[in-house]
C-alpha cells in the first residue's frame, strides 16, 4: 500500500517537475576575461604580480587579491608568492604574511613536492624581509596532535 503510493507520487513528480541539467564548468578563473576558459600562464602571473606590486595597495586590497589567488585552481608561482609577501611587508602586516604562506602551503597539497620546491624558491625573500618560516613558528605540524599508538 505504502509502496504503491510512493511509486505513484514519484511518477507524478516526474511528469510535473522538469529535470534540471547542470553543465559542468571546464575551468574556473577569477579573471572575467577568461571565465570557463583557460587563462594563459603569463596573464595569470602578471595579473597577480602587478596587483601585489602596486605601491598604493592597502590591507584590504592585499587581502582581496590573496583571496582571488586562493580561489584559483592552481598552485601560485613563486613570483606571485614573493610579490604577495613584499606587499605584506609594505603594509607592515606580518600576520597576513604568515596566513598567506599557510594558505599557499594548503594549496600545495594537491601536488607532491610542490611545497618543498616553493619553499626553497621563496626562502631567500623571506629571510630578506625578516619573515620566519612555518617550521620556525611551529606551524608545520598541529599543536595538539596526539601520537596514535594504534598504527
Amino acid at each position: 500500500m505504502i509502496r504503491s503510493t510512493a511509486v505513484n507520487f514519484i511518477k507524478s513528480c516526474h511528469k510535473t517537475v522538469p529535470y534540471i541539467y547542470f553543465k559542468p564548468c571546464a575551468n574556473h578563473s577569477t579573471n572575467p576575461d577568461y571565465v570557463n576558459a583557460t587563462e594563459p600562464y603569463e596573464v595569470f602571473r602578471s595579473r597577480f604580480v602587478n596587483a601585489f606590486d602596486d605601491p598604493k595597495i592597502d590591507g584590504w586590497g592585499a587581502r582581496s587579491w590573496m583571496q582571488k589567488l586562493h580561489l584559483e585552481d592552481a598552485v601560485p608561482p613563486p613570483e606571485v608568492v614573493i610579490s604577495g609577501l613584499k606587499a605584506c611587508r609594505r603594509i607592515n602586516d606580518i600576520a597576513l604574511a604568515i596566513r598567506f604562506i599557510e594558505s599557499v602551503k594548503f594549496k600545495c597539497h594537491a601536488a607532491k613536492g610542490a611545497w618543498e620546491w616553493l619553499q626553497k624558491e621563496i626562502e631567500p625573500t623571506m629571510k630578506q624581509l625578516g619573515l620566519p618560516t612555518l617550521g620556525q613558528l611551529g606551524y608545520d605540524e598541529p599543536e595538539l596532535a596526539l601520537i596514535d599508538y594504534d598504527d
